[in-house]
């Protein structure tokens, strides 16, 4: 169990890391990588739900999440690029915080839905978020980037981007209960697949590009 911890937690830095660098960069190298992950995760949700009546309103969701995507990052200012990487930040370490609790404390399951998920878990989802962006606010490593005060409104905005990356990761789950398979993929080492992987986050930001939240 540990080790799947650790392996997880590292790779969900080295992708963090390397997703920071092609967001910062924009342009054509942003685009392209874009392009990847859609093509990844419009493969798996194929593989996993090809034959079901869902399959096409899959289809056009992963179409409408992704292009909020690029127009947030692609359409706004630098104020923008600084509300991408604050809910980014916000869906891995809601990931990480639920997945690191969740394996540590166990305790009672949040739902049946998805049967990993306890209340453990829900806190720890929303203790690591508040905690990592303090973190780059305080340290200030990332000011170009991260551009908010610390104070009661922006953790309650931590909460609100926290439970909708939650509630996305439930719904993915929910479907790869139907579907009687585990992950929705294996390319990527202690999470799965790729919409393992950003499950929150495709729910996420379509939700605060509508919201007009940037």
């Amino acid at each position: 169990m540990i080790l799947n911890v650790l392996k997880r937690t590292i790779s969900s830095f080295i992708l963090t890391i390397i997703s920071f660098f092609i967001i910062i960069k924009g342009g054509l190298l942003f685009n392209l990588f874009l392009l990847i992950v859609f093509s990844i995760a419009l493969s798996e949700w194929k593989k996993m739900t090809l034959e079901k009546n869902f399959f096409l309103s899959g289809v056009l969701f992963l179409i409408l999440s992704f292009y909020t995507v690029f127009k947030i990052r692609t359409d706004t200012d630098e104020y923008g690029l600084s509300i991408f990487f604050f809910t980014l930040l916000i869906c891995i370490s809601t990931d990480v915080g639920g997945y690191v609790f969740g394996n540590i404390f166990k305790g009672p399951k949040l739902t049946k839905i998805s049967p990993n998920k306890t209340y453990a878990g829900l806190i720890g989802a929303y203790l690591f978020s508040i905690l990592i962006i303090y973190l780059f606010i305080y340290l200030n490593s990332f000011n170009l980037v991260i551009q908010y005060k610390f104070n009661s409104i922006l953790v309650l905005l931590i909460f609100f981007y926290s439970t909708i990356s939650q509630i996305g990761d439930i719904i993915i789950s929910y479907f790869k209960r139907l579907s009687k398979i585990k992950d929705t993929g294996k390319i990527l080492p202690g999470h799965g697949g790729v919409l393992d992987r950003i499950d929150g986050m495709i729910f996420t930001f379509p939700t605060i590009y509508f919201l007009g939240f940037f």
